[in-house]
């Protein structure tokens, strides 16, 4: 399965409003039809993993838009905007990124970018 297959299937139909999956060097592996993220949205957001609490002044910020940041460890940071908000998911080699809206609920939006970001370690990503 391509990249862009992975981002399609696991996590657009499955109702995230965006989704892409990024290297480690920020590189934009694939994303859904729509989201302008670059590259240097991908590594600052890799960056803060190292200190993820510095996100609490900075928020997250994709396609120029902050998302307040709620919690995160060295794998998982979460960010809220309005009625939807951001789940992220680091590999050990790739970032996920889903982005979701109402009516879909955080915990849902986490189940899918995890389950991705856990069957993508299986295999070594």
């Amino acid at each position: 399965m391509s990249w862009q297959q992975y981002v399609d299937s696991q996590m657009i139909q499955k109702n995230m409003s965006k989704a892409a999956i990024a290297g480690k060097d920020g590189s934009i592996w694939a994303k859904s039809n729509g989201f302008n993220l670059t590259a240097e949205e991908v590594k600052k957001i890799l960056d803060s993993y190292d200190n993820p609490s510095s996100l609490a002044s900075s928020g997250i910020n994709l396609e120029g838009q902050k998302y307040f940041f709620l919690s995160g460890n060295d794998e998982v940071l979460r960010g809220k905007q309005g009625k939807g908000g951001v789940h992220l998911m680091k590999t050990s080699q790739a970032l996920l990124i889903g982005v979701y809206d109402e009516p879909m609920a955080p915990n849902q939006a986490a189940t899918i970018t995890e389950s991705l970001g856990e069957y993508l370690k299986g295999f070594g990503y």
